[in-house]
């Protein structure tokens, strides 16, 4: 437990150093208002605080930094709203793709930062399937998801099938098989399409095959942007390494995934810290995340990364109007 005496100082020296960038020493938090502590006294404070494990010295600098385990007390107990209320432009109802790469640009210009939405969760089911032929044995794969969202992909075949065939196979997945969970259609086609001829079984066999595998590479969809911002920030352009790792996670997109998945568990904005746990793996990094929802169901997830030195009071502002934005915006455009 701190007494206020030095949680003041440690709130001073943290809101300093994400001010400035560099490390804080006594003589600085001496000119501090509403310190009024001598330089002795700070220096005492601060050997306590950094006993504790909540600064640190860089071998470089006679100044103290947070560690990861002071940015942690700090955003948990000693944040408070310095920035003037934010606003955003909302974002305009429309195909859940749109929405989604829309709200990530809007985190990332709002931000300065890496914007991140993973995709909405949705039933694996769809509204409607059509075939489009393209060349000889070709076809092009359109599912239509009760949310309005669309997967198209590309299905060879080992029959050329004529127009009317395509009709037929989709017609009959239409009229039996729309709004029902993909993988229960795939069992119901083993029994059901004895009926039909065997080309056409097939076709259809093939088609749910590879709607199920659509459906599930779009329930892994993260969309990131802003990379290019780390850049910037002196924290990363001065350590190669750390912007190397940055930009594995984003290519990996796993632990992303895995990430934003542990924030949709909880109501609110969230922060992860980069050195306190596995969770992000990058120690000059954090993430500050919230879930959106679809008619007050979470559907999914979003976020700033950037660097632990960053303002967390505007982020949690940019974090909390985006997961509104978007949830207003899908729910709005949701058929």
């Amino acid at each position: 437990m701190l007494d206020d005496r030095s949680r003041l100082l440690l709130k001073t020296l943290i809101e300093r150093y994400i001010a400035d960038g560099q490390p804080v020493g006594s003589r600085t938090l001496s000119r501090a208002p509403g310190l009024e502590l001598s330089p002795a006294t700070i220096r005492n404070v601060m050997s306590d605080l950094e006993d504790m494990g909540l600064i640190v010295s860089p071998h470089t600098s006679a100044g103290r930094i947070p560690t990861s385990r002071g940015y942690r007390l700090f955003v948990d107990t000693m944040l408070t709203a310095q920035q003037p209320e934010l606003t955003a432009p909302a974002l305009p109802a429309d195909q859940p793709q749109r929405v989604i790469a829309n709200a990530a640009q809007l985190l990332s210009n709002l931000s300065q930062f890496v914007g991140v939405v993973m995709a909405p969760r949705r039933s694996s089911s769809f509204r409607h399937i059509e075939f489009l032929r393209l060349s000889e044995r070709r076809l092009l794969l359109i599912l239509v998801a009760p949310d309005g969202d669309v997967q198209n992909r590309v299905l060879f075949t080992d029959v050329d099938y004529t127009a009317g065939e395509l009709q037929q196979a989709s017609n009959y997945l239409n009229a039996h098989f729309s709004g029902m969970d993909i993988e229960h259609v795939r069992l119901r086609l083993r029994q059901e399409v004895d009926t039909l001829r065997g080309e056409i079984a097939t076709l259809m066999r093939a088609a749910v095959q590879l709607g199920s595998e659509a459906m599930s590479q779009a329930q892994d969809e993260v969309v990131i942007s802003g990379e290019r911002n780390l850049l910037a920030v002196s924290d990363f352009s001065s350590d190669m390494n750390q912007l190397r790792r940055a930009f594995d996670l984003f290519e990996q997109k796993a632990q992303l995934i895995r990430l934003l998945d542990v924030s949709s568990e909880a109501e609110g904005v969230r922060i992860f810290i980069g050195g306190e746990s596995q969770t992000v793996p990058v120690e000059d990094l954090s993430v500050v995340s919230a879930s959106y929802e679809v008619d007050g169901q979470v559907v999914g997830t979003l976020g700033v990364i950037g660097p632990t030195r960053m303002p967390y009071d505007r982020m949690i502002q940019i974090v909390d109007i985006t997961s509104r934005l978007v949830s207003n915006a899908l729910s709005a455009g949701k058929p």
